[in-house]
């Protein structure tokens, strides 16, 4: 088969698709070329049991939903939900977005793990503190305990953000 073709044919409809999962058009693009690659590479495993758009549209599911599953996905989404979301990207944004990003991460990395593990369940993972406590197995004002200071810690390092705004903010 003319990968190239196939391209051509399916690249904009297989795009669409990647963007509806990750919302994202860079991440979409390099899940979408992922699965052409990863096609191309191995395309005699395809039975032709059902149609090619199909196939790869079933590749393109699974790509998007690994990459929402991963540490990445999950990082990136902390980190809008710290800097908020904005329809407009400009180079400035692009840029303060970046700084942002590394300054949280600095930031996060200065933290112990016990403190960086409660803001990471309690903000991303949303759990509430009874679900961490049962977690890692410490009475639940230790966790409250735990989560204040992180975040006197992290806002120290960042500057003041209102962390409970962000817990309720929608994604």
């Amino acid at each position: 088969m003319d990968i190239e073709k196939i391209i051509e044919v399916h690249g904009d409809y297989l795009l669409k698709v990647a963007y509806l999962y990750v919302k994202n058009t860079a991440t979409a693009e390099d899940i979408v070329q992922d699965v052409l690659i990863a096609f191309y590479q191995k395309q005699e495993q395809f039975r032709q049991e059902s149609s090619l758009r199909t196939y790869l549209v079933k590749m393109t599911v699974n790509r998007s939903h690994d990459y929402l599953r991963s540490w990445k996905s999950k990082r990136l989404t902390l980190l809008e939900k710290i800097t908020g979301r904005t329809t407009a990207v400009t180079p400035e944004k692009e840029f303060l977005a970046k700084s942002t990003k590394r300054e949280l991460v600095e930031a996060l990395f200065t933290l112990s793990v016990a403190y960086r593990e409660v803001l990471i369940l309690y903000y991303f993972e949303e759990m509430t503190t009874v679900e961490i406590a049962q977690l890692v197995c410490c009475p639940e004002a230790t966790i409250r305990t735990r989560l204040q200071r992180a975040r006197k810690q992290l806002a120290a390092a960042m500057g003041d953000y209102d962390w409970e705004v962000l817990r309720h903010e929608s994604i």
